[in-house]
C-alpha cells in the first residue's frame, strides 16, 4: 500500500502533466485556425489547376508528343510503385500518423501481392519511423521538414523536383501521395492520390461540353511546364491538409488527456483521503485500546 508521501507526489505529477497537456491544446487550438484557413485556401487553387489540366490532358490522349509525365512511362502493368507518404515530424497527435502508414502499408501489401515492386518515399520522420520496421530496406529518401517554422511552396516544389528526376531515370511508373484530408477536428481522412501519372476526374475532362479549344503554345508545351508544377501544387496541398489535419488530432488528443488526467486526479485524491482516514482511524483506536489497558 503506498504511503501518503507517494500518494501526494502522484497527485503533483498528474497535476503538473494535466497543465501541460491543457497548455499544448490551446496552442494546438490557436495554430489550428491558420492551418485551417491556409489549407482551405488551397483547396481550390489544386482542383482548378487538376481541372484546367484534365481539360488539356484530354486533347492530347493518346498522342506519342505527350509529356511523359502524362502518359507515363509504357509498363502497362505498372511494375514499380513509389509510395509518397507524408506524415507529421511530431508524435502526440493522436491515431493521426498511424492512420496515415496504416492505408500505404495495406496499398504496399496489396501492390506485392500482385507482383509488384514497391518504393517509399517519406516526408515526415513519425511515418519514416514506423515504415523503417517494415519495409527498411524499400525507403529510397525521407524528407525532414522540423526546420521548417512555415510550410511554403518551395519545401511542396523540392520534393517534386527529388521525386520527378527519380521517374526521369527511370525509378519507377507510378507514384501515389498519401496525407490525411482535414474535414474537422474530429475528422481527418486518410488519402490516397496518384500524381504521376496523373489521374484527372471525369467530369474535369467533361467539362469541354464537345466545344474545340485551340493552345497557344501547343497543348504538349503547355503540359511540358504544367505537369511538373501541378505535382508541386498536389504536395503542397497534401502538406497543408497534413499541417490541419495535424492541429485539429493533436487538439483532440490533449483535449481527451486533459480529461482524463483529472479523472485520474480525482480518483487519487480519493485514495488519499481514504488512506489517511484508515491512518487516523487506526492510531485513534491504539491511543484509545491502550487508555483502557491503563
Amino acid at each position: 500500500m503506498p504511503s501518503l508521501k507517494d500518494l501526494r507526489n502522484r497527485i503533483a505529477a498528474t497535476k503538473a502533466t494535466q497543465k501541460i497537456t491543457k497548455a499544448m491544446q490551446m496552442v494546438a487550438a490557436s495554430k489550428l485556425r491558420r492551418a485551417q484557413a491556409v489549407a482551405e485556401a488551397a483547396r481550390p487553387y489544386a482542383a482548378s489547376m487538376d481541372r484546367v489540366l484534365g481539360n488539356i490532358a484530354a486533347s492530347v490522349a493518346g498522342s506519342e508528343s505527350a509529356p511523359r509525365l502524362l502518359r507515363g512511362t509504357g509498363n502497362g502493368n505498372g511494375g514499380v510503385h513509389l509510395l509518397l507518404v507524408c506524415t507529421a515530424e511530431r508524435g502526440l497527435c493522436g491515431p493521426f500518423n498511424t492512420a496515415i502508414v496504416r492505408l500505404a502499408r495495406e496499398r504496399a501489401n496489396e501492390l506485392m501481392r500482385e507482383g509488384k515492386e514497391v518504393k517509399f518515399f517519406c516526408v515526415g520522420r513519425k511515418g519514416y519511423d514506423q515504415l523503417r520496421r517494415l519495409y527498411g530496406s524499400q525507403i529510397i529518401e525521407m524528407v525532414d521538414l522540423r526546420s521548417a517554422r512555415t510550410l511554403r511552396f518551395e519545401h511542396a516544389r523540392m520534393i517534386a523536383e527529388k521525386v520527378i528526376a527519380r521517374f526521369n531515370n527511370f525509378e519507377f511508373d507510378v507514384c501515389t501521395l498519401f496525407y490525411s484530408r482535414f474535414r474537422s477536428v474530429i475528422a481527418q481522412i486518410p488519402t490516397a492520390q496518384q500524381i504521376i501519372p496523373p489521374v484527372f476526374d471525369s467530369k474535369a475532362t467533361d467539362a469541354l461540353g464537345g466545344a474545340a479549344y485551340e493552345f497557344e503554345p501547343d497543348a504538349e508545351d503547355i503540359l511540358h511546364d504544367l505537369l511538373p508544377r501541378n505535382v508541386a501544387v498536389q504536395i503542397l496541398r497534401a502538406l497543408l491538409e497534413n499541417a490541419a489535419s495535424f492541429y485539429g488530432a493533436q487538439m483532440s488528443a490533449m483535449d481527451n488527456a486533459t480529461r482524463n488526467a483529472g479523472d485520474m486526479i480525482r480518483r487519487q485524491t480519493l485514495q488519499y483521503n481514504r488512506t489517511r482516514q484508515a491512518m487516523i482511524t487506526k492510531e485513534l483506536i491504539e491511543i484509545i485500546s491502550g487508555a483502557e489497558a491503563l
